[in-house]
């Protein structure tokens, strides 16, 4: 099997010049890089960059951590990431933790080992959220919060803001049985305080009963909503925290023979591609999901070149869209 040094030899260049090849280095003129590509080609040399990543102590790998996959909010996102990572030659390696903090120490200690040299985690658990905002020492950002340190800066939009326009605009609709379906992520904390906010300015008690938590996976919110939607004197507007819920709850209304909008409202939260093509469209809090995960990665790059920077939070704007699944008729 070839090696760096028969490629050398065979191209005729010393072995710097194979590495500076490798490394895209600006110095090697055009015609010696394409001679020595072609004898890679022909050798079909593989370099260990295993081996290149101990020797430099650089992995070039960075980390992002995921509640799931199925959520396409998610893959927005880690686009985002992955553009950033590419222009600095960084690899991504994409990581499910189901939101469970044991999983995602698992991943957090790749980074303390230098496995890994930088960690983006998307939507953390409460618990995990609360260890990087305390006690992190390695280069690490959190993509949607907005209550970041210098522990463990943050990128985001205004959670708590958007949920109280989205349920302000249900209110203004002349709805009061405004229900929340939550989850467990930690945002949906902060979007719980939004849709409390807007109640209370508008004297609406709440109710306990319609308060919901669903899973994040679709088929199982599914089941999660469909208790609240059965209860005798149901509400007549829904909030949910994310779009794969709100989707799920049209899933359900339609299963119930419940008329959307004419005798439940629904607003989401994310602005997913689904939101726009589901019948009725989906009513939906627009962020930014490729800019949230372009910014993250900028913003880890920083870190790791200087763990002592001063890194401000990233604060987005966002949107409400107005669709077909709240529009009065």
């Amino acid at each position: 099997m070839a090696d760096i040094h028969t490629v050398a030899k065979e191209a005729g260049v010393s072995v710097a010049t194979v590495s500076r090849v490798l490394n895209n280095h600006p110095s090697v003129s055009l015609k010696t890089r394409r001679k020595v590509e072609e004898v890679i080609e022909k050798l079909k040399y593989e370099p260990n960059m295993l081996g290149k990543s101990l020797r430099s102590s650089q992995s070039r790998l960075l980390l992002a951590l995921i509640p799931n996959i199925s959520n396409p909010f998610y893959a927005k996102v880690v686009s985002g990431i992955e553009s950033v990572a590419k222009a600095n030659r960084y690899n991504i390696m994409l990581c499910t933790t189901d939101s469970n903090p044991e999983r995602e120490l698992l991943y957090y200690d790749m980074v303390k080992k230098k496995l890994a040299e930088g960690l983006i985690s998307i939507d953390p658990s409460s618990e995990f959220y609360e260890m990087l905002t305390t006690t992190n020492r390695y280069p690490v950002v959190i993509c949607g919060e907005h209550v970041g340190n210098d522990h463990a800066p943050c990128v985001s939009i205004d959670n708590a803001k958007a949920a109280y326009k989205a349920v302000k605009h249900l209110i203004a609709l002349g709805h009061r049985k405004i229900a929340l379906v939550n989850s467990n992520i930690y945002t949906a904390g902060l979007r719980q305080q939004g849709y409390l906010k807007a109640l209370e300015e508008h004297g609406i008690e709440v109710n306990p009963r319609w308060i919901a938590h669903a899973d994040l996976n679709f088929e199982n919110a599914q089941q999660d909503v469909r208790e609240l939607l059965m209860t005798e004197d149901r509400p007549t507007a829904v909030f949910a925290v994310s779009d794969t819920i709100a989707i799920s709850v049209l899933k359900a209304a339609k299963d119930l023979d419940i008329k959307v909008p004419e005798e439940l409202v629904v607003s989401g939260f994310d602005n997913i591609d689904f939101s726009s093509v589901m019948n009725p469209t989906l009513t939906t809090i627009s962020q930014p999901m490729f800019e949230m995960g372009s910014h993250s990665a900028a913003m880890l790059f920083k870190r790791i070149a200087d763990r002592s920077a001063a890194i401000k939070n990233v604060i987005l704007d966002h949107d409400l869209i107005i669709r077909e699944s709240t529009m009065n008729y």
